[in-house]
């Protein structure tokens, strides 16, 4: 069976991140870039198969760097197989961006945070980005990215070649938050080094991982603190709909190691705004994902409850209850928004809070749903195969 990891690489990059649509120089470019960093599984002596809380309601400040409660996550920009992205939309993508950046504008927070990656889009989600950005203040806009392990990527350089071409696709700007997207099948020590030099650079502000569990969370803080760095971030999947990092103590471990989680699909690709029915089913992937949940009476319980707890305060609606639930338990979420109208309803979570028994109804409700999909379902190698240190949990 392929390494899963090389199931994740190839496909995210090259499917799902919307390859087909990129300028062909855009293409060639990427290759290149990921190229410089290439080692072979023959040169490494591999197998070729393996080679292949309550409510927050201001800042969020855990040194070296402050967030705002809500951030936009940009993985659809650019994704054409999974979210459908076509270049003909950019134009409602800078008025998303335009309006996500009145936040920061407003008086009550002092920036607005974008989450990217260099594999959305192959780069094209950061580009866009780093366009729309030309005409603010660099100091009201946080822009958190991330590295790509990919198998060939092997060594610290590999992470500091990638950021260099990330910080040059946002536009020659430091990186606010510089993140390992997930973990490696090996090498994960290097890419903390390679974080560690990127910070010592200048190049980014603060760092951060995505989808490390308990023993890798604490690996890389402690890693980072020998030279003095603060591991800033943990970016997780979290939401009512998969629930496991409070239940298996990554949660709880990133507390106690200050570091600050950001929820990722809080929104459970859509599944928690109640827009979605037999007649009207998402396209492309999520179909199948909609079509589970659909075969239990329990997630119709939950949009229920949803809507009634929206119900009670004025002009809210599921998606805000989900967003404001994720809030609750101490995260930053980061919900994706592709329209004027999406972006404007997330942001409208800020505007209220749910109660300690509100948050309670929604718990006990939650529990009952069969989530669309659990740990082990997620395409991240589980141990390092060099060292044995366990990498992902949830």
């Amino acid at each position: 069976m392929p390494n899963k990891l090389f199931v994740l690489s190839l496909c995210a990059a090259f499917t799902v991140h919307g390859w087909n649509h990129q300028p062909l120089s855009s293409r060639r470019q990427f290759c290149h870039e990921l190229q410089t960093t290439a080692i072979t599984a023959a040169t490494l002596g591999l197998p070729q198969q393996a080679a292949v809380a309550q409510p927050i309601t201001n800042m969020a400040t855990l040194a070296p760097i402050s967030l705002p409660p809500l951030g936009l996550g940009a993985w659809a920009w650019g994704d054409s197989l999974f979210w459908g992205y076509n270049p003909k939309n950019d134009a409602e993508l800078q008025q998303v961006f335009d309006f996500a950046m009145t936040q920061s504008n407003n008086g009550k927070y002092t920036t607005t945070l974008f989450d990217t990656a260099e594999l959305y889009g192959l780069g094209r989600s950061e580009s866009l980005i780093g366009d729309f950005a030309k005409q603010y203040p660099p100091d009201q806009i946080q822009i958190a990215t991330k590295f790509a392990p990919l198998p060939w990527r092997t060594q610290p350089q590999s992470v500091v070649q990638a950021c260099q071409a990330s910080v040059k696709r946002l536009g020659n700007r430091p990186i606010d938050l510089y993140q390992i997207h997930f973990p490696g099948a090996w090498s994960n020590a290097e890419y903390w080094d390679g974080l560690a030099m990127a910070y010592e650079q200048g190049l980014v502000k603060a760092v951060g991982v995505s989808n490390y569990g308990v023993d890798a969370l604490r690996a890389c803080h402690a890693a980072l603190a020998q030279r003095g760095i603060p591991l800033a971030t943990n970016q997780i999947q979290m939401s009512l709909l998969y629930r496991h990092p409070l239940e298996n103590g990554l949660a709880q471990a990133c507390q106690d190691l200050g570091v600050q989680i950001l929820s990722y699909s809080p929104l459970a690709l859509g599944m928690l705004t109640g827009k979605y029915t037999m007649e009207r089913p998402p396209q492309g992937p999520r179909k199948l994902i909609f079509d589970k949940l659909k075969s239990t009476p329990d997630y119709d319980n939950l949009l229920r409850t949803m809507q009634e707890i929206a119900d009670g305060h004025a002009a809210a609606t599921p998606a805000q209850v989900a967003l404001n639930w994720a809030r609750a338990k101490g995260t930053i979420p980061i919900p994706g928004a592709r329209t004027l109208q999406q972006v404007q309803s997330n942001y409208g979570a800020l505007q209220w809070s749910l109660s300690g028994e509100e948050v309670k109804s929604l718990d006990l409700v939650a529990a009952k749903v069969q989530t669309f999909n659990q740990p082990q379902d997620n395409p991240f190698p589980t141990v390092d195969k060099n060292t044995g240190l366990r990498m992902y949990d949830s």
